[in-house]
């Protein structure tokens, strides 16, 4: 059947022991997706890679991807029939889920795990939606949840496993030892296999030549990069560490939302041996790591770049990865031309706000003059710049906006200055349950229902507007003020430095 081919990685000649189901942002059948592109669910291959690895035979559908509606990813489920449907949940797409839920054959079992299971298994599990949930899975999943293919049984001596019991209501809760506890909570990210790329939809995948890659096709010395550059990468997304040591307010990865998280970062000769085995069976040449902070400790920094130098990653391949601000204003000249020669083409940075009042609010740790001064170096050694902007956070006035338009604005000004480029994304600011922001915000009156009220803003027109397609898929809201700024305002200054930054890329003075 045709429609069983948007399920990746699963042997179709042998029954499903799981399906890992990706939720839409929103309902598809109500208004269709209007973007190209959607970033691969690394997490869940990750799982699905370790399950199949065990001997499960295991598929990912990636509804979201696929730009499925609720009714049409349930009926594929149920097509398939697997032993298990599993989950991750995201407050954005945490209703989507539950529709999906809601309407499974009760013969399949359902486990979820993610960032909104991980803040609020209580409501999760007392969703009637949920009623045929059999696992709640908190923190990373690979060994609990290839564990549970094996005997559902064994979720009574797994931790951090939940469930709820049908006949008398009461909540059920995995125990282990402290060892066995410390290896399933934190595995050993070196020992897992590889990703499985059969597993996602849309990764590697080609992307069109960026004004980087053209100034790369002039400057670097090996020719088969520079045709690579002049065509068009075949790009892939890749993680470096698990863990953020840092406490941002708004965001799922802060620590403090972690405890049970242990920082871990990959061996430098891992991480190389996954970039030449993509390159060898995909023929990638370019590499985005998505991680929360690949850039953000200075001697992990170091430690890459010593072997990334000694195997001439910087020769074979370009990538781009995630930065601390205040970890790279502390890197000399020298570092920057190291991490430049070993194929460094964009950073993406946390930059959130021109206003130091609103900087200090969010804890980051930064302030607007490190910003610009970091960003002008980078950009000064030819290394791209993806800075995110948050607008509308909690006490945010509309000074606070207008310095974060001004400096945006101000970077641009940089940019066309310099050898590099630099690209705004722009973001209206979204409640976490389980951020630092979201106690403050519950504890100031916020009803929980109110706060996870996501809804889709249609903000391209139905897809005519191109300049907000292809980001269609973050614009949702929760629809409330939270701070000075109405929110018609603030989505029509958000819509017009998308716009500006569209034009932008379309000029060619920006990345792509």
């Amino acid at each position: 059947m045709q429609q069983l081919r948007l399920i990746s990685g699963a042997n179709p000649d042998h029954a499903l022991d799981a399906l890992f189901i990706n939720a839409p942002l929103r309902d598809y059948e109500a208004r269709p997706r209007t973007n190209d592109f959607t970033l691969p669910v690394l997490g869940m291959a990750y799982i699905a890679t370790y399950a199949k690895s065990k001997g499960f035979n295991v598929g990912v559908l990636d509804a979201e991807a696929h730009g499925l509606g609720i009714a049409e990813t349930a009926e594929l489920v149920n097509q398939t029939t697997p032993r298990w449907a599993a989950m991750n949940l995201l407050a954005p797409t945490y209703e989507m889920s539950a529709r999906i839920a809601a309407r499974l054959d009760p013969d399949i079992a359902v486990m979820v795990g993610g960032h909104h299971a991980k803040a609020l298994p209580e409501r999760i599990l007392a969703d009637p939606r949920m009623s045929n949930l059999r696992a709640l899975v908190i923190g990373e999943g690979e060994t609990r949840v290839a564990a549970l293919l094996e005997d559902e049984q064994r979720r009574r001596e797994l931790p951090e496993v939940r469930w709820r019991d049908r006949l008398l209501g009461t909540t059920g809760v995995g125990l282990a030892d402290a060892r066995t506890t410390a290896q399933m909570l934190g595995p050993d990210i070196n020992a897992l296999p590889y990703v499985d790329r059969a597993f996602l939809a849309q990764d590697p995948y080609p992307a069109p030549p960026t004004a980087a890659d053209r100034r790369l096709a002039h400057s670097k010395p090996a020719p088969h990069l520079a045709a690579a550059a002049i065509g068009g990468h075949h790009e892939a997304n890749i993680v470096g560490s698990r863990g953020c040591p840092y406490n941002c307010t708004f965001c799922g990865a802060a620590w403090s939302a972690n405890r049970d998280v242990k920082i871990r970062v990959r061996e430098p000769e891992n991480i190389i041996g996954e970039l030449d085995a993509l390159h060898d069976r995909h023929g990638v040449t370019a590499f985005r790591f998505v991680d929360d902070l690949f850039l953000g400790v200075r001697d992990v920094i170091y430690q890459h770049m010593k072997a990334f130098a000694d195997h001439g990653i910087g020769e074979r391949y370009v990538w781009d990865a995630t930065g601390r601000i205040n970890v790279l204003d502390r890197l000399t000249d020298q570092d920057l031309d190291t991490l430049v020669g070993n194929g460094l083409r964009e950073v993406a940075l946390g930059i959130e706000s021109g206003s130091d009042r609103i900087l200090r609010a969010m804890d980051k740790r930064i302030n607007a003059a490190m910003t610009e001064r970091v960003a002008r170096r980078l950009l000064a050694h030819g290394i791209g710049v993806k800075a995110y902007f948050i607008l509308g956070y909690p006490g945010e006035t509309r000074d606070d906006l207008d310095a974060t338009v001004r400096h945006i604005r101000a970077l641009w000004e940089v940019a066309d200055r310099s050898p590099a480029d630099l690209r705004a994304s722009v973001f209206e600011f979204r409640p976490y349950p389980g951020t630092p922001v979201w106690t403050t915000l519950t504890k100031a009156g916020h009803h929980p229902d109110d706060l996870l009220a996501y809804g889709d803003i249609d903000l391209t027109a139905n897809g005519a507007d191109e300049s907000m397609r292809q980001r269609d898929e973050f614009n949702f809201s929760v629809g409330i003020q939270f701070g000075d700024v109405p929110l018609d305002h603030l989505r029509t200054t958000l819509a017009t430095l998308t716009r500006e930054q569209h034009e932008r890329n379309r000029d060619g003075l920006a990345v792509a």
